[in-house]
């Protein structure tokens, strides 16, 4: 396979999902904020949206795994990580304070820097420093000692 339908295929995937976020209204952070508050004016719709997405991959999935390997790809690049660890908590609860106080994700951000508005840039610039830093425990610079993983599996 070579690499420039590789990248066509990537940019299409990458364009139709952007559409669909759009679609969704998940690049408004209005709308997205207005379903994170069931106290206040909560507007249920983005749960048809990933209740869509999820019954989508529930069953999607497994018939894809049937297959040796993916269309574009040699193997199938899945999750070995078993467990609940610190980091992955930690990551969840960032991910949650930014979606909850930004009202984005990171596929909604980088799909609103398209419509010339300023607060995706800006949270965009935030999620890239939080990436670096994430990044720089791993140069040999301990930030904090691993918390004890819990398994998933049982």
């Amino acid at each position: 396979m070579s690499a420039a339908l590789k990248l066509l295929a990537i940019a299409l995937v990458g364009a139709l999902f952007g559409i669909g976020l759009v679609i969704a209204q998940m690049v408004d952070p209005a709308k997205v904020l207005a379903f994170l508050d069931p106290l206040g004016g909560w507007d249920p719709s983005l749960a048809l949206v990933m209740g869509g997405g999820l019954v989508v991959t529930l069953l999607a999935f497994p018939l894809i795994l049937r297959r040796g390997a993916p269309l574009l790809e040699t193997r199938f690049h899945l999750p070995e990580k078993r467990t609940v660890d610190g980091s992955l908590l930690g990551g969840a609860i960032l991910f949650g304070l930014g979606w909850g106080l930004a009202g984005y994700c990171p596929g909604p951000a980088l799909t609103a820097l398209g419509f010339g508005w300023t607060e995706p840039w800006l949270f965009v610039a935030a999620m890239a420093a939080g990436s670096w830093l994430a990044g720089y425990p791993a140069k040999g610079r301990a930030v904090a000692p691993p918390l004890p993983a819990a398994t998933v599996d049982g």
